[in-house]
């Protein structure tokens, strides 16, 4: 056999292999998991995968060109990123807006009080102050209206995220970062497809931030990106992505510029190898071919995981409307969420605590999860860190103490979630 009929021949039987050991499951109620996410694989992820390994190539290379290009295709950016995480595509993103921006350490950064560890943590490890500001209800979004009040001659930039898929209020934030020169980073990790005023988020920021994590969207594995449209930050980033070299030829590749013994930058020595030469503090943040093959063939699927999610939400939306227990959530009339989760938060007519009801979805194997940090301050690892935040939270308290969310991602079945729905009315009659 030849080269090309022993690849057939393995992924005949991968093919094989992945229908005996992946076989859909059936759901059985009160035995089965209802997830509140996960991943959503088929054979054509598996076939991306094993042809990426057979290559060999173990670190980034064509596939990886390939997703970068198909990814930014869809999102509508000029350039896209591969890294190794959404956390470092977080923390990438916030060092090169200081480089871009030149800002100075001790100058301030806006973001949400009800937040995610890894948004808040680069304005940190970057040596700026997060100034929080409460969220609104509903939305679970930073309260634009608060944002001004916030504002002092040291404030930078805004860094936010798109709570569950939902985008927050563009329209105003745009307007604020405009009106006091500000930069916008959107962690739109949860949010990929999400739009307002028929365009992505991502796409009004300085810089957009994904994840590909199997809880999100699409998945890589591991996996995350950065997207902008401006090419010097794209430079920036990449640089600090690839060890803080000022070189950008890609892994295998010399002498892109036609001038690697040509340069002279800093104190080094005219002719110094520029494929040597580092101009920023940088990490290694770079994903792998095999983890771009699998984002491939996700995104090919994209389309479809998208309207499930969206599906999926409405359908809890209009069955959780009937109990009055519940707060439901909430969006902007310009937005159309692709969303994560279904949120919901405890009100006045509950008779019951949070605790209560999601130890019986637990009970019952119905997945939930909290609003991430909730007050993120509270949490033991910020109590002394260099955050300004007022006294008076209390959006960001009420979710901190009365708020979760269920799942809706493209694995769950209209019958899980009439599981869900079931349950929880047989829930709130037993304890009314």
């Amino acid at each position: 056999m030849n080269q090309e009929n022993i690849k057939k021949e393995i992924i005949k039987l991968s093919k094989d292999y992945f229908k005996h050991s992946f076989p859909e499951p059936n759901f059985v109620p009160f035995l089965s998991n209802v997830p509140v996410s996960g991943k959503v694989l088929d054979f054509d992820d598996l076939e991306k995968l094993i042809d990426s390994s057979l290559e060999m190539w173990l670190t980034s290379g064509d596939y990886t060109e390939k997703f970068e290009k198909k990814l930014k295709q869809f999102t509508g950016h000029r350039h896209a990123l591969f890294v190794n995480s959404g956390s470092s595509a977080n923390l990438i993103a916030i060092s090169a807006l200081k480089v871009y921006k030149e800002l100075n350490d001790g100058d301030e950064i806006i973001t949400s009080a009800v937040n995610f560890p890894t948004t808040l943590n680069p304005i940190l490890q970057n040596n700026l102050v997060p100034v929080l500001v409460d969220a609104e209800e509903g939305s679970y979004n930073i309260n634009p209206n608060l944002i001004r009040n916030s504002i002092t001659k040291k404030t930078k930039g805004i860094v936010l995220a798109h709570t569950l898929g939902n985008p927050f209020d563009l329209e105003k934030i745009v307007e604020i970062c405009n009106e006091h020169d500000l930069f916008l980073m959107e962690d739109m990790c949860d949010a990929l497809g999400s739009k307002f005023d028929n365009n992505h988020v991502g796409t009004f920021g300085d810089i957009a931030t994904l994840s590909f994590y199997p809880a999100h969207h699409i998945t890589t594995g591991e996996g995350g990106a950065v997207l902008t449209n401006n090419p010097k930050l794209k430079k920036i980033m990449e640089s600090l992505r690839d060890w803080g070299r000022d070189c950008y030829c890609p892994p295998g590749e010399d002498n892109t510029c036609k001038k690697r013994y040509d340069w002279q930058l800093g104190n080094l020595p005219h002719g110094y190898d520029h494929k040597y030469t580092y101009s920023h503090i940088g990490y290694n943040l770079k994903a792998t071919d095999m983890q771009a093959a699998i984002g491939i063939s996700q995104l090919d699927k994209l389309e479809s995981f998208i309207s499930r999610r969206k599906s999926n939400f409405m359908y809890l939306y209009e069955n959780f409307s009937k109990f009055k227990e519940f707060d439901l959530p909430t969006w902007h009339h310009l937005s159309e969420p692709s969303w994560f989760g279904f949120p919901i938060t405890l009100n006045k007519n509950a008779n019951f605590d949070r605790k209560k009801l999601l130890m019986f979805y637990d009970s019952k194997r119905i997945g939930t999860r909290l609003m991430f940090a909730g007050n993120i301050i509270k949490q033991p690892a910020y109590i002394d860190s260099n955050i300004v935040s007022s006294n008076q939270l209390p959006v960001a308290d009420k979710v901190l103490n009365s708020t979760f969310w269920l799942g809706v991602y493209p694995g769950l079945t209209i019958e899980m979630l009439d599981y869900v729905i079931e349950q929880t009315d047989l829930f709130l009659k037993a304890n009314i």
